[in-house]
């Protein structure tokens, strides 16, 4: 009895073992799982993180691709200048009055009247320079030895205002006619008027959208190759002003010359050498030819315009020079377009009388102004070996439209 009851008590204690043994598997199983659960987890998480950031690295790495596919365009601005020749705004006080610009002026009361005709050109463009041969002046004492000497009241300042013109060039042989004093109170009645004025040691510097557009003007007659030093200063001093376009002018040559003399040809070259990008000339009273040098423009001869030093000139041919300048993240382009407009300086020119309304002329009257024009660039180039221009006349645009005009009209019959 005894012995049977110590046999279950062993199987008891047996099996109470066998079950803490189990417990203790379980024990150990459940917590070996969870870890590698844990573990499985982690190496989960860990290969999205990579994938995740392997993606994110990927959309970074697309979206700069995509940002250096995008090319900043280049800033590109364009401005138009004009450019006309000879202004005599006044008269020699010996000339007959009642055919004289002031008689005109006081006749017809209105300074819009001389720009009239061509006020319509200037307007359109970005800058209008012209050459103010003479003085705005009240002073009496004319120049002495002088043959001719030029005069016109400060108010005649006006005109140019009213013609859209925007700038002049004072550097030439009638700007002391009545001494230092006329010259100043020049410069002050266009100054007052907001017309820049250079000329000499004077430069001016005008802004246009932006670009700053350098102006000098080089007086030739008296000194002739020696004005180069000066010139050279001039534009150095635009050039450190910060000027982006630099316009030379040019009071040179020999009168009613229509080839420009070997100085004229070197001081040109000179200041383009120098960073000119435009030389304008005058003082022959005549036109000039066109010359390309290194991919800039040399007008010799721009011819008179609205000139009351003569109330009937022989030759009353003239034009208006356009360029239109084109500038690329600040810096000047080759692509640079002209335009010749011919002009007679007198829309009674028919009857041989100037009466200082200069106009714009077509049909075969602009074709001879052209023609000529174009003579005289070749026959300069042979002489020089120098490259004359190509000339592109407003004429051109004219033809071109009624071609198109005519091959319409053509099409309609044909349909």
């Amino acid at each position: 009895m005894e012995e049977n009851t110590r046999k279950r008590q062993k199987e008891r204690e047996n099996r109470a073992e066998l079950r803490r043994r189990q417990v203790r598997r379980q024990k150990i199983f459940l917590g070996g799982g969870a870890a590698g659960i844990l573990v499985l987890l982690i190496l989960v998480l860990a290969v999205r993180g990579m994938a995740e950031g392997s993606a994110e690295a990927k959309e970074k790495k697309a979206a700069g691709a995509e940002k250096k596919e995008v090319v900043q365009e280049p800033e590109t601005v364009s401005l138009t200048v004009s450019a006309a020749g000879d202004c005599t705004l006044g008269t020699d006080e010996y000339f007959y009055y009642p055919t004289s610009l002031p008689a005109k002026y006081e006749k017809e009361q209105d300074p819009g009247y001389f720009f009239q005709k061509v006020e319509p050109v200037f307007s359109q463009d970005d800058l209008t320079i012209v050459n103010m041969e003479g003085t705005l002046t009240q002073e009496t004492s004319r120049k002495e030895n002088e043959v001719y000497a030029f005069k016109g009241d400060e108010e005649y300042a006006q005109i140019l205002t009213e013609g859209s013109v925007e700038a002049a060039n004072l550097a030439n042989n009638h700007s002391y006619d009545y001494g230092e004093k006329s010259y100043t109170d020049t410069i002050q009645a266009l100054e007052d008027a907001g017309i820049s004025t250079f000329g000499y040691d004077r430069t001016a510097i005008v802004e246009i959208k932006g670009v700053k557009v350098g102006l000098l003007g080089t007086y030739e007659l008296d000194t002739h190759e020696a004005c180069e030093e000066d010139m050279i200063k001039n534009i150095q001093s635009l050039q450190e002003q910060g000027a982006q376009i630099i316009i030379a002018s040019f009071h040179w040559g020999i009168e009613r010359a229509n080839i420009p003399n070997e100085t004229q040809v070197k001081l040109a070259h000179s200041a383009i050498d120098h960073g000119a990008d435009l030389v304008l000339g005058h003082h022959p009273h005549v036109l000039q030819g066109i010359e390309t040098y290194k991919g800039k423009n040399i007008v010799y001869s721009l011819a008179n315009f609205c000139f009351g030093g003569n109330s009937s000139p022989s030759d009353m041919d003239s034009m208006i020079y356009q360029q239109t300048f084109t500038l690329e993240d600040g810096e000047l382009t080759e692509e640079n377009v002209t335009n010749i407009i011919p002009v007679k300086v007198s829309s009674s020119w028919e009857q041989g009388i100037n009466d200082y309304q200069p106009v714009p002329v077509e049909g075969d009257t602009g074709e001879a102004i052209i023609s000529r024009l174009e003579a005289y660039s070749q026959s300069m180039a042979e002489q020089y070996g120098t490259e004359a221009a190509q000339i592109r006349s407003s004429l051109e645009e004219d033809l071109e439209i009624g071609e198109q005009t005519e091959a319409l009209e053509g099409a309609a019959v044909e349909e």
